[in-house]
């Protein structure tokens, strides 16, 4: 009989570059391969499992509502897609959400959703989207070509019009862009994670608000990676003192599920009508069932929590032999070494611990309630690591 690695690299697109590591259990922040071995999970998914594997609250939101149906279809209401829409709209002051099923469509509604407000409200020639270089956006054609990196505009041209890139943190960019060019949103990640785990100036950021406000703009907020309690509040936008008009998210809002959000504040709730937009699992009710469970545990404990544990973590590594720098917010963090990162991640992975890498950067995105004592143990390796021991 095959394993699951003969028959993945037989059968699965060659799309990623897998370690040669198969996880087949796990509890919390530990995880096992299909080998027994036990590691410390600092990864969950890439910012996903936000309360570590099997949580059992969350399984259990999740159980209860696959008793009663997997999915309806949004041609008819369902209790969980409302609810979370509730949620959502009165932790953060939007007044609607559209649901879809990952980062990359919850973009794509916000790239939507600017464009036909500015036609809507400015006309049909504005609808260039300004984003940052080095922000990622996602791998559809749009979010592709709305990430400002040009290592992902290879293979897959022509890419469509309508976006043009400014420097993160250089606020005479961004309104070099707005003199010249017809525009009607900027759109910005408050920490870069593809990017390096580098967190925008936040006086950038407020500088990037002012404009939109001077010239009729939008301000979108990716928080795909950084939201639900990842960077220490609910959503990262909050720590930089402006009102975004969208913000995105995905990843640790399902738990384990696919759901990506789009929350439409007061300029764009009514921009979206019946038909304009739609998604057949968008708002799937098991999906938002776990996604409530997640959300309602992201109270001032548990966010003080992940402030503690990033306090922890910056006070350890930083200075440390063998570490350059440490980056990020909360516990979305960006470790850079004297070593080569893969070769210091090889070594974590030896010693069993999981980091994954950020550009030629260590990255930690551990569960929110990682424990103290795995924590610790973790980052004693990765130091160790780090000097070559």
């Amino acid at each position: 009989m095959q394993n699951s690695k003969n028959i993945d690299k037989e059968y699965v697109a060659g799309t990623y570059a897998r370690f040669d590591l198969e996880i087949v259990d796990g509890k919390g922040s530990r995880v096992f391969d299909d080998d027994g071995k036990e590691y410390i999970d600092l990864a969950t998914g890439i910012a996903v499992n936000t309360f570590g594997v099997a949580d059992d609250e969350w399984i259990k939101a999740v159980n209860e509502q696959l008793g009663k149906f997997q999915h309806v279809s949004n041609l008819y209401y369902s209790s969980p897609c409302a609810l979370l829409a509730k949620m959502l709209c009165e932790r953060t002051g939007a007044k609607k959400v559209f649901f879809g099923n990952s980062g990359a469509e919850a973009n794509e509604c916000a790239i939507k959703v600017a464009r036909k407000w500015a036609q809507d409200t400015k006309g049909e020639g504005d609808y260039t989207i300004i984003t940052l270089k080095n922000s990622f956006h996602g791998r559809t054609i749009a979010t592709l070509t709305a990430t400002g990196q040009d290592v992902f505009h290879k293979d897959f041209g022509p890419f469509p019009q309508g976006f043009a890139y400014a420097e993160a943190n250089n606020l005479d960019s961004v309104s070099e862009i707005i003199k010249n060019t017809k525009c009607c949103a900027i759109m910005m990640e408050m920490v870069q994670g593809e990017g390096g785990v580098l967190p925008l100036d936040k006086e950038f950021v407020k500088g990037c608000a002012r404009l939109a406000d001077e010239n009729d703009l939008l301000i979108i907020v990716d928080e795909v990676q950084t939201g639900n309690g990842r960077t220490g509040t609910l959503y990262a936008y909050e720590q930089f003192d402006i009102c975004p008009d969208v913000v995105t998210t995905a990843k640790g809002l399902g738990g384990g599920l696919p759901i990506g959000a789009t929350m439409l504040f007061e300029r764009v709730e009514g921009t979206l009508n019946a038909g304009s937009h739609g998604s057949t699992f968008g708002g799937n009710p098991i999906a938002c069932a776990g996604a409530i469970s997640i959300i309602s545990r992201l109270d001032k404990k548990t966010l003080d929590g992940v402030k503690e544990r990033s306090k922890y973590i910056f006070d350890e590594l930083t200075g440390a032999q063998g570490i350059k720098s440490v980056s990020g917010l909360g516990l979305m963090i960006g470790i850079e070494t004297e070593r080569d990162s893969t070769e210091v991640l090889k070594a974590c992975m030896a010693r069993g611990i999981l980091p994954i890498k950020a550009k030629t950067k260590l990255r930690l995105l551990p569960a929110l309630n990682i424990p103290m004592d795995d924590l610790k143990t973790a980052l004693e390796i990765i130091k160790e690591c780090a000097k070559g021991e």
